[in-house]
């Protein structure tokens, strides 16, 4: 049996899109009153008898940090794919996302040894990649430093060092580290906000760049490392180096609405960190422009994905047929 952690986000929902056309039973966790409705309406995008696969999930409520009720999930379980995750660059988030993501990755590592699951596929990020001063493209065997890094970075980092203490103690392991995932259904979160800042006709774009990826590569990717023979790897799952505003054009064009023309200058950027930061002392709202996320907006830092596309053979969508999809859904969805 399968189990998946993070069901109810983007990768945990397109990847049981995919689980749940085998044979294989699909046990999903969920937190406590979490809406199950936007996975629902992932697999309609997908096949049309949605709900027959959808209905083949077995939820079960368990929070990665209640190890009692991990342990009730994975009975009979094979083998996990762990995609639960919390997203935040507010330094104020720090403790919250430690827990989350590097204590919850512990207690998934530490059942998957406890109950001898056969494999553990994590879902990580480009973020915990480093940068080579001798080259402008970086890859998997970068050096890694926690200078400058945000703190979603550092417990990504930390929960990856999670998984490779597993791999010492006997468990085999897999990650996964994508870049900007594009996928569609989640428009308030990640890089759904893409398509909802698109939408609003703004006309700045930040000046830097990052690797972007459509979200059922990193699915396959992650079926492609779960089903093999690989063990102690970690691959860069990104399609294509792209420029904030090559993507914000794509999208906005996607929209039939005028792209941005003006790339927002360092000045500018610091100005919105420090009205963010007054913002969020004031009313106490979420961080949206940090220091360290301004840096990793304003770099153009590479990836290369020669890794992933040699051992696997594999071919990644491109960004332009995976914005067009995900802008097609986004006007029906936002205009009906």
């Amino acid at each position: 049996m399968i189990l998946v952690t993070g069901g109810t986000g983007l990768v945990g929902a397109h990847l049981l899109v995919e689980l749940t056309k085998t044979e294989n039973k699909v046990i999903a966790t969920r937190r406590e009153n979490s809406d199950l409705s936007k996975v629902e309406k992932v697999f309609s995008y997908y096949t049309e008898n949605h709900l027959n696969l959808f209905s083949k999930i077995d939820w079960v409520t368990a929070d990665i940090l209640d190890v009692p009720a991990l342990e009730v999930a994975f009975e009979d379980i094979t083998h996990v794919y762990h995609c639960a995750a919390l997203i935040s660059f507010n330094p104020k988030d720090y403790n919250k996302l430690f827990k989350i993501n590097c204590e919850g990755t512990a207690n998934i590592v530490n059942i998957c040894i406890a109950n001898k699951i056969e494999k553990l596929s994590y879902v990580s990020s480009i973020a915990t990649i480093g940068k080579d001063a001798n080259t402008d493209v970086v890859d998997e065997e970068s050096d890694w430093s926690s200078k400058d890094a945000n703190v979603y970075a550092l417990t990504k980092f930390d929960a990856e060092m999670e998984v490779w203490r597993g791999s010492q103690e006997g468990l085999k392991v897999a990650i996964i580290n994508p870049g900007v995932i594009l996928g569609p259904g989640f428009w308030t979160s990640g890089s759904g906000t893409l398509f909802t800042t698109s939408s609003k006709g703004y006309n700045y774009y930040p000046p830097g760049g990052t690797g972007f990826v459509a979200v059922n590569d990193v699915v396959q990717l992650l079926l492609l490392s779960m089903n093999t023979k690989i063990d102690k790897e970690r691959f860069i799952c990104i399609s294509e180096n792209m420029l904030y505003k090559d993507v914000l054009t794509k999208i906005t064009r996607e929209l039939n609405l005028k792209a941005p023309a003006k790339m927002l200058k360092k000045w500018q950027l610091q100005i919105l960190w420090r009205l963010d930061w007054i913002r969020n002392i004031l009313l106490n709202t979420d961080r949206k422009v940090t220091k360290e996320n301004l840096k990793s907006i304003d770099e153009k830092k590479k990836y290369s994905n020669k890794k992933a596309i040699t051992t696997f053979d594999y071919k990644f969508e491109s960004i332009d047929a995976s914005l067009a999809f995900c802008s097609k859904l986004f006007k029906q969805e936002t205009t009906s």
